[in-house]
């Protein structure tokens, strides 16, 4: 996730809200992913987190770094070898679009291989991806199925082609997808079009937000290697708070109660709150031996905004 070269701050009025009645601080949250500005120029989580009166801030953590360009421009340009595609990140579109650039294949492409693409099956997960790929011009589906393990049952239950289905994917795919659709009869054939390194300022970027904005009473992480990347650092910056964290595990009514109380005492004396943005990254955190408190019903900024809110703010507590 290409981004900035820092920390960015909310562009526009926060509003305040607080679940704690002595306490008039702004609460702080803390998202491990590079900003994308949508059609209103902002962010989609620091807007959603916003309206809850959460003060977000986005940290990439992620940089990527594009492979195999001309072997994935060839394999568009042959749609008839093909069943269909399937784009499970960003990512793999912005791979698309490059190989659409970079061998002046645009004209060609909005001539004839669009519309060849558009009669077959181009599934995708989550809405974001599928926002990038309409802008190529493809009709997408599956992009409410929310995560790869949902998106193989959606694809196992509609496709026939005996033609294998194009996956351009990063060199950390998990085999779940590939699995599913194996043991379905169903050929797919894989091309790694990036791989993921850590972004060159993930601990200069943390530094500053630590030194400057303090301990976040949330931090969201939005993929497994994202966490991978950070968590040494999060644990050096956050000292006692990820050790609290561990000794308290997943918060419970009664504790969520007891933390209300240490809130009211003081406002920045708490334990850090983990979140997901799916399933998978849960997992990653609880390998890691870390409470997940919230983890988003899907992967939109609505979903985390509501999840966050409702974990920070625990109903029927005092």
């Amino acid at each position: 996730m290409e981004g900035p070269e820092g920390p960015q701050e909310p562009r526009f009025p926060i509003i305040v809200f607080s679940p704690y009645k002595d306490c008039q601080a702004i609460m702080k949250v803390l998202l491990l992913k590079d900003a994308k500005d949508d059609d209103c120029g902002q962010d989609p989580y620091i807007r959603e987190l916003g309206l809850y009166g959460l003060e977000a801030t986005l940290i990439p953590v992620l940089s990527f770094e594009f492979l195999s360009l001309p072997s994935f421009s060839e394999k568009l340009s042959h749609p008839e070898d093909y069943g269909g595609l399937i784009f499970t990140s960003p990512r793999a579109v912005e791979a698309a679009q490059l190989c659409l650039e970079k061998n002046n294949k645009t004209e060609v492409w909005e001539r004839s291989l669009k519309e060849k693409w558009n009669a077959k099956s181009v599934y995708v997960v989550g809405n974001a991806t599928a926002s990038l790929v309409s802008k190529i011009g493809l009709d997408t589906e599956g992009e409410t199925c929310g995560n790869a393990e949902k998106l193989a049952e959606y694809i196992c239950s509609r496709e026939s082609s005996a033609l294998p289905l194009l996956f351009p994917c990063g060199n950390l795919k998990r085999e779940i997808l590939p699995k599913a659709l194996k043991d379905k009869g169903i050929a797919m054939e894989s091309v790694t079009v990036y791989q993921t390194i850590p972004h060159p300022g993930i601990q200069g970027n943390l530094n500053s937000y630590y030194s400057q904005q303090g301990v976040p009473a949330s931090i969201t992480f939005f993929s497994p290697s994202g966490l991978t990347y950070s968590l040494k650092h999060i644990q050096e910056l956050s000292g006692d708070n990820i050790d609290q964290i561990k000794t308290q595990g997943p918060r419970h009514p009664k504790q969520n109660c007891l933390q209300l109380e240490l809130l009211r005492k003081d406002c920045t004396d708490a334990a850090t709150m983990f979140a997901a943005i799916g399933p998978t990254t849960a997992h990653a955190l609880a390998a890691q031996g870390l409470p997940v408190s919230c983890t988003a019903e899907s992967p939109t900024p609505q979903a985390l905004a509501t999840g966050i809110r409702k974990a920070l703010q625990p109903h029927g507590c005092c």
